[in-house]
This record gives C-alpha cells, structure tokens and sequence, in this order.
C-alpha cells in the first residue's frame, strides 16, 4: 500500500539531508515499529528543539547508532505526532511540510492545526 500524506494524495519526501523518516528513506512514514509516529514533517526552529529539550529529548544531540546525525534550525525532520502536538500546546509548533506529513498524523493533530502551520500550500 502506497502512504498518502494529510492531504490524501501520494506521501512526498521530507528530507535527505540529513536523512530522515523512521525507515531513514527521507520519507515520514511509519509502520508497527514506529511507537513514537515519527510522521510530521517539520522545518525545526531553536525554539522547537529547546522545548524538546526541555522534555528530555534533546534532538540537537547526535546518535550515530541509531541514524541520527543531531539537529540545527533549519533542518528538516520527521518529528513524533504526539511531540508536534505538544509543541502546538505550548506554542512552538515548527512550520511543516503537508504533502510530506504522513495520513496518521491526523490521529493526534487536525488538519486546520496543521494547515495553520503549513509551509507548503494544498
């Protein structure tokens, strides 16, 4: 089955530099595997990944043995659902890309909330 994005068409990619998605195929798409829903595609900012930090997770930190090359503003990744809802709560949702944001995003987060973030236009 092909993923659609939030805007019900094909799933475009996200990022390949740095490589993103939970497959790390520059794709926000998930599977079973996937428990935190890495599927919101997002342009992050120092105002995100301080409250990310603030939350234990510091995304500005490398793991190479996990994928995962460290975070700057500017750079874009597939955040968790349930984190980019948080940071809409809190008021530091990054702008997000729609056409590279996973359906299941919808799950956590509607479409207006999503669209009011949107750098791309649907």
């Amino acid at each position: 089955m092909t993923a659609k994005n939030v805007l019900g068409t094909f799933l475009e990619s996200c990022c390949t530099d740095p490589m993103t998605g939970w497959h790390r195929n520059g794709r926000c798409e998930t599977d079973g595997q996937d428990i935190g829903r890495h599927v919101v595609c997002a342009r992050v900012t120092e105002e995100f990944l301080a409250f990310s930090r603030a939350q234990g997770n510091d995304l500005a930190i490398a793991a190479p043995e996990a994928g995962f090359p460290g975070l700057k503003p500017g750079d874009c990744w597939c955040l968790c659902a349930a984190r980019w809802k948080q940071a809409l709560d809190a008021g530091v949702a990054p702008k997000i890309r729609l056409a590279a944001t996973e359906e299941s995003a919808l799950e956590f987060v509607t479409l207006d909330e999503l669209s009011d973030h949107a750098l791309d236009l649907h």
